[in-house]
C-alpha cells in the first residue's frame, strides 16, 4: 500500500473509534495486532481489550469526534497528530464521574500498516491529564459544598448567660471533616450544649454531622427531658437506619443549669471533656458507644457542679492528634497538663491552647483534622 493509502486507512480507523463501530475496526486490525498503550487497568495488548478499551470509552463519552491536525506517512507507518472532543455525560471512566461537560484532549498516535491492516499502535496523549483534572475539580467542589453545609450548621449565636461565658472555636481543615457543637434553649432555663464529629470526610461527614445536630435539638427540644442519656439514645435509634455503612458519630451531650451550675451529661464516644478545678484538670467520664453503630444502645449518665471559676473544655480529635515534624501527637496528657496551668485572667483558653498547638507543629504545618473547642466557664457574681 502508498503511504496515502495507509493514511486514509488510519483515517477510516479513527472514524471507526469515533463512532464506537466495533466490527468495521475488527476489519481494520491485524489478527495479531498490539497496543503498546494501556489506558484502562489491567488492559491487555491484543485486540480484544483494545475493542473493549473503546467499547467502555464509548460507554462514558458521547458525540466523539477524532480532528486530524496534521498527518504524516512514511514506509509502513503513518503519525498522526489531533484533537478528540467526546461529552462526559454517561457513566463513570477511569474513576472519574460524569460531568456533563465536553472535554477536548490531544493526542499522537503511530500506527504501523502491514498487508493493509494495523498491526501495532503507539499513543501519547492528555485525556487521562483532562480526567485528573475534571476529577480535581469534582473534588474541590465537592469540598466547597462540604464546607458551606458544614459552616451553615453551626449555631449563629452563642448564648448569653448571666455569669457565664461559651466560647466555640471551629477551624476546618482542607479536607472538610465531621465536626460539629450546637447550643439550644431547654425548659426551666436550662441550656442544652453538644459536640460532636462524624467519621469520615468530605461531603458524607458533613451530612451526616448536620443530620445528627439537627436530631439531637429536635429531640431534646421535644422531650423536654432532663435526661442526657435518653436524647442520645433516641437519636442513636434514629439514625442508625438512616446513616451510611461503615460511618458513626461521636457525641458528648450536656445540660447546664446556669443558676445552679448542675451540669448533667452522657458521652456516646466522644473525647473527654477537660474540667478545669481549683487549678488541677480532670475528665468528665461517661460511658456510651457511639451513635449509629449498634442499636438498643443505653448511655451513662453523670452529674457535675461547675463551681465560680471552673472552666471546661469540650473539643475534637484534630486538636489532641496533631503532629510535629517528629510525627509526635500533641495528645491528651499535654491537653490536660496546659488546661490545669491556665489562668483565666490572662486571656482566654482557646487562644492559649491554639499558641500552644501552633508552637508544637512548627512551620508549614498542614492541617489534618477540623479543630473545633468550645469552653464552659463560670465566673464570678456582679457586685
Amino acid at each position: 500500500m502508498s503511504a496515502e493509502q495507509n493514511k486514509a486507512l488510519v483515517c477510516r480507523f479513527l472514524e471507526a473509534r469515533g463512532r464506537a463501530d466495533l466490527d468495521a475496526v475488527d476489519q481494520m486490525l491485524a489478527p495479531d495486532f498490539v497496543s503498546h498503550t494501556k489506558l484502562l487497568p489491567g488492559q491487555q495488548p491484543d485486540r480484544e481489550d483494545y475493542k473493549r478499551m473503546i467499547a467502555e470509552f464509548s460507554a462514558a463519552f458521547s458525540d466523539v469526534r477524532f480532528i486530524i491536525e496534521e498527518q504524516v506517512a512514511e514506509g509502513d507507518t503513518v503519525v498522526t497528530r489531533y484533537t478528540v472532543h467526546a461529552t462526559h455525560d454517561r457513566k463513570a471512566f477511569l474513576g472519574v464521574a460524569p460531568t456533563g461537560r465536553e472535554m477536548a484532549s490531544m493526542a499522537i498516535y503511530i500506527h504501523r500498516i502491514s498487508g493493509g491492516k494495523i498491526s501495532e499502535e503507539w499513543s501519547l496523549g492528555t485525556v487521562g491529564l483532562k480526567l485528573m483534572e475534571q476529577r480535581r475539580e469534582r473534588i474541590e467542589q465537592e469540598l466547597l459544598v462540604a464546607r458551606r453545609i458544614q459552616q451553615a450548621s453551626l449555631p449563629k449565636e452563642v448564648p448569653q448567660l448571666e455569669r457565664w461565658q461559651i466560647s466555640p472555636y471551629y477551624q476546618p481543615a482542607r479536607e472538610v471533616g465531621g465536626d460539629f457543637y450546637d447550643f439550644f434553649d431547654l425548659e426551666d432555663g436550662r441550656v442544652g450544649v453538644v459536640v460532636g464529629d462524624a467519621t469520615g470526610k468530605g461531603m458524607p461527614a458533613a451530612l451526616v454531622a448536620e443530620a445528627t445536630s439537627n436530631m439531637l435539638r429536635a429531640v431534646a427540644q421535644a422531650l423536654g427531658s432532663s435526661s442526657p442519656g435518653e436524647v442520645l439514645s433516641r437519636v442513636n435509634e434514629t439514625l442508625l437506619a438512616r446513616i451510611p455503612p461503615n460511618m458513626f458519630v461521636t457525641c458528648f451531650y450536656a445540660i447546664l443549669e446556669p443558676e445552679s451550675g448542675r451540669f448533667l451529661y452522657a458521652n456516646a464516644g466522644h473525647d473527654l471533656p477537660c474540667r478545669r478545678h481549683n487549678g488541677q484538670a480532670d475528665e468528665l467520664r461517661a460511658r456510651g458507644m457511639p451513635l449509629g453503630l449498634m442499636a438498643d444502645m443505653s448511655y451513662e449518665e453523670k452529674e457535675a457542679s461547675l463551681e465560680v471559676g471552673d472552666s471546661t473544655l469540650f473539643y475534637s480529635d484534630g486538636l489532641v492528634e496533631a503532629h510535629n515534624p517528629q510525627r509526635e501527637m500533641f495528645g491528651f496528657p499535654r491537653l490536660w497538663k496546659l488546661v490545669a496551668e491556665h489562668d483565666a485572667e490572662e486571656g482566654s483558653l482557646v487562644d492559649f491552647l491554639m499558641e500552644e498547638l501552633y508552637s508544637f507543629v512548627g512551620e508549614g504545618w498542614e492541617q489534618e483534622d477540623d479543630i473545633t473547642l468550645v469552653t464552659l466557664r463560670r465566673n464570678a457574681s456582679l457586685r
